[in-house]
């Protein structure tokens, strides 16, 4: 019974939102181009459905690359840095100030390193950027999360930094990966987003570019439709990570 109203108390008040929107529209005659009754967007998304899941499918794939990039960067980063106080003081500052600063202002210089013909590389290395301080700092504070009980056992029968590192530290930091990952994907998503409207080429034919170019033609319900799409893909990206999050929950508590 709470499954099923946990399931069917959002899907009521989405659809009450939704009726309410449509009759609004239509009761005050709203112009399409101001803001579309949901039917409208409706129309919009099943008209221009092959354009969108083409689209969907480059901003997927340029994000999913740019969270590699960032793992690839953070991870083995978190883990050197792990070893060395002294590497982690000189790291954190460097690593806030690149979180800190607006993906929009260091843009406009990534997309002229990465090449004013390669519009991909600048936006998957931009959403990698905005994506790379949430996996370094759940490593870290993973990887310094480890029992002290635990630390004081391996203190005692020797054990060298490296099997620390692989038997104790990792294994306490995975949580904390997750959640990092949680964070990433959503962030990777918006930074391919955000990259593809400062570079401003068409080459790279994501959502966003649908979004442009709708936008200049005043075509407002298929701007909500792309809109649509890109939520149900950053939706769909993070419960896949909420998904993998339970099952390696659920293998843990099945060993311990």
């Amino acid at each position: 019974m709470r499954r099923m109203t946990a399931f069917i108390a959002p899907l009521v008040l989405i659809c009450l939102l939704l009726g309410g929107w449509e009759a609004c529209c239509r009761l005050l005659a709203v112009p399409t181009f101001l803001l579309p009754a949901p039917s409208q967007i409706a129309l919009a998304l099943t008209t221009n459905a092959p354009v969108l899941i083409v689209s969907a499918l480059a901003t997927l794939s340029m994000a999913l690359q740019a969270l590699a990039l960032a793992a690839l960067v953070s991870i083995p980063l978190a883990l050197v840095v792990a070893l060395s106080p002294i590497l982690e003081r000189a790291v954190q500052p460097l690593a806030v100030t690149l979180q800190v600063t607006p993906v929009v202002a260091i843009a406009p210089l990534v997309v002229i390193w990465a090449g004013l013909d390669h519009p991909g590389r600048a936006i998957t290395a931009l959403a990698a950027i905005v994506a790379f301080f949430p996996l370094f700092s759940g490593a870290v504070t993973g990887l310094k999360s480890a029992d002290p009980d635990l630390e004081r056992l391996f203190d005692l029968y020797g054990a060298t930094r490296l099997q620390r590192l692989w038997r104790l530290r990792l294994p306490s930091a995975t949580p904390f990966l997750l959640e990092g990952l949680k964070v990433a994907v959503g962030l990777a998503i918006i930074g391919a987003v955000v990259a593809e409207f400062v570079a401003g080429s068409g080459e790279a034919q994501g959502l966003a570019w649908r979004i442009l170019e709708a936008e200049h033609q005043l075509r407002t319900a298929e701007m909500f439709a792309a809109l649509l799409v890109l939520a149900v893909l950053g939706a769909g990206l993070h419960a896949g990570v909420q998904a993998v999050e339970r099952a390696v929950t659920t293998r843990w508590r099945g060993m311990a």
